[in-house]
Formats: C-alpha cells, sequence, structure tokens
C-alpha cells in the first residue's frame, strides 16, 4: 500500500479538481484516479482523469464521481484484493480504516506481484515443497533439503500401506503372477486421475470460482466425469488385458481400472473441500498426496476385486 495518492473535495469544480491535480501530480503514485474525501478524510467517492477532462469545466465534482466506490479494509488480504483489483479491472484499490478514513491505496503493478507471490507459492505447495523466502537459484542446499524433506519422509511412511496390501493379497497374487504386469498401470492411473482433479479445486477454490457449498454439485458432476474417463481408459486396457493374462484378467482389469479412476477422481476433488473445511490451506492437497492416497486405495480395490472375481 502507498499513501502517495490523489484527493479531491466535493465542492469543488472540474477546472479546480484539474488544478489541484497538475500541483499534485509530481508527487503521486497516480492520478489516473482521485479519491473523493469529505473533512474527516473519510472516502465519499471516486472519478477518473479521463472523467474530468471529458466534464464541463465548470460541473462540481459532487455531481460527476461515483458515489459507490469499490475499496477494502485494511484488515483485507493481500490475495482478496488483488482478487478486486483483477475482477473490477482496477488501476487502484482505495484502502480504507475502520472508521472509513482512506489512509492508502494499492495500485495495479503491486497488485500483480502479490498474484505472482502467491502463485509461486501455491505452485510450490502443490509438490510438498515449504515456502520458500528466495528464489530457488539464491536458496542453499540446506535449505531446500528442509523445506523438502518433511513431506517426503511422511509419504514413505503413507506408502507402506501400499506395500502391506500387496503382502495381504501374496495368495492371490502367487495364483495369478499376470496380475502383477497391471498394478503400476493401474495404480497410476489412480492417482493421475486424483491429481487432475485436484488440480482443478485447488486452482478453483483459489480463485474463488467455487466454495464450500459447492461440494455435494460438484461431487455429482465428478462422478460423471470420472465414469466416461474409467470406461475409456477401461475400454484401453481390455486388449491388452485378454492378451496377457486372458479373459478374466482383462475383466478384472476393466473393472478395476473404472473404480480406481473413480476414486482417485474423488479423492482428487474432496481433499481441497476438507483441507478448507478446517481452515488449511487447500494447495496443501498435493499431486503427491493425492497420488499416494490414490495408491493406496488402488492396491486394495485391484486385489479385492482379483479375489473375489477369481474366487480366490
Amino acid at each position: 500500500m502507498t499513501s502517495d495518492y490523489a484527493t479531491l473535495p466535493d465542492h469543488v469544480t472540474v477546472q479546480q479538481a484539474l488544478d489541484i491535480l497538475r500541483r499534485e501530480a509530481p508527487d503521486k503514485e497516480t492520478i489516473y484516479t482521485a479519491y473523493v474525501v469529505n473533512t474527516q478524510r473519510k472516502l465519499i467517492g471516486v472519478i477518473t482523469l479521463r472523467e474530468l477532462i471529458l466534464a464541463p469545466v465548470g460541473a462540481l465534482i459532487s455531481e460527476l464521481m461515483n458515489h459507490d466506490p469499490i475499496f477494502a479494509s485494511v484488515h483485507t488480504s493481500q490475495e482478496e484484493i488483488a482478487a478486486l483489483i483483477a475482477r473490477y479491472d482496477l488501476m487502484a484499490l482505495p484502502i480504507v480504516n475502520d472508521d472509513q478514513h482512506m489512509i492508502g491505496i494499492v495500485t495495479y503493478d503491486d497488485a500483480m506481484d502479490v498474484v505472482e507471490q502467491e502463485a509461486t507459492e501455491d505452485f510450490h505447495k502443490t509438490a510438498t515443497i515449504g515456502k520458500l523466502e528466495s528464489s530457488v537459484k539464491q536458496a542453499s542446499v540446506t535449505l531446500l533439503y528442509r523445506k523438502r524433506v518433511f513431506w517426503l519422509v511422511v509419504l514413505v511412511f503413507g506408502n507402506i500401506f501400499s506395500g502391506a496390501g500387496i503382502a495381504h493379497f501374496e495368495e492371490t497374487i502367487s495364483s495369478y503372477l499376470a496380475l502383477l504386469f497391471f498394478l503400476p498401470l493401474l495404480i497410476a492411473s489412480s492417482g493421475n486421475a486424483g491429481a487432475q482433479s485436484g488440480t482443478l479445486m485447488v486452482r478453483a477454490l483459489a480463485t474463488g470460482d467455487v466454495s464450500l457449498k459447492d461440494w455435494s454439485y460438484l461431487l455429482g458432476k465428478e462422478c460423471l466425469v470420472a465414469l466416461l474417463l474409467g470406461l475409456t481408459m477401461a475400454a484401453a486396457v481390455f486388449g491388452l488385458g485378454i492378451w496377457r493374462g486372458g479373459a478374466d484378467i482383462a475383466v478384472v482389469v476393466t473393472l478395476t481400472m473404472v473404480l480406481v479412476v473413480i476414486v482417485g477422481s474423488l479423492i482428487g476433488l474432496s481433499l481441497p473441500f476438507l483441507l478448507s473445511r478446517f481452515n488449511l490451506d487447500p494447495a496443501t492437497a498435493s499431486g503427491p498426496l493425492i497420488t499416494s492416497i490414490a495408491d493406496v486405495t488402488g492396491v486394495i480395490l485391484y486385489f479385492s476385486i482379483a479375489a473375489w472375481y477369481l474366487n480366490l
């Protein structure tokens, strides 16, 4: 926020306002938008330089100004301020305190700097990397190690459940070794579908395109989308299943493909909403986290379906 902004009283004429702006211009961040304040410096309107130039020189500012200006509070987060500037295509956004006294403006270029910083932070979070205070080029080896090691260790222990699931179905696997051929393919498909869905929801929540109340609607829509994706991918691998393991294995693989894509997609959609519900950053619902959960679920689903269908 900067305090170098142009203000005008509402009782002056256009000619007087232009004279005021001409005197103030050298010391102000911008004069393209002038903020109309009363004697207590309360924001009561806004007028642009274009409007002043085109207006009759004798017209009063009170007759020309926008009486319902867009503004933000000192308590508004920088992300919300940047979103307001982008939504209303503003050159600058006035900032007021609790008494509606104007104390500064945030300009468009400063808001875009914030957007870039927040986008970079979200990208790092989607890869389960802690916030970097400096650029990657300037960061030390120790810093990069500390920012990355926590989630990698957590996810290592999370993937132990995948191994436990495989161990639990040893008899099923030993009876049909062809099942192992399709294991990486299936769990990768589940993780990829989940990562796609999760990325869409994290971004939609960050931009305000969706909110917590939209979860049930989006869940139904995602079920239909995931079903179509699952059926398409199942059709793609059915012939491979026939060639590699015969008709029974092909049925198991296609059934599993449909289910793991649906489950992975629903995990990817729901996890950002769940984190938001508990006031956590939905960007934490990263690709690696969603993929790890989808991997465990995929292993259990695959071998459970195989054991059921093959009567093992």
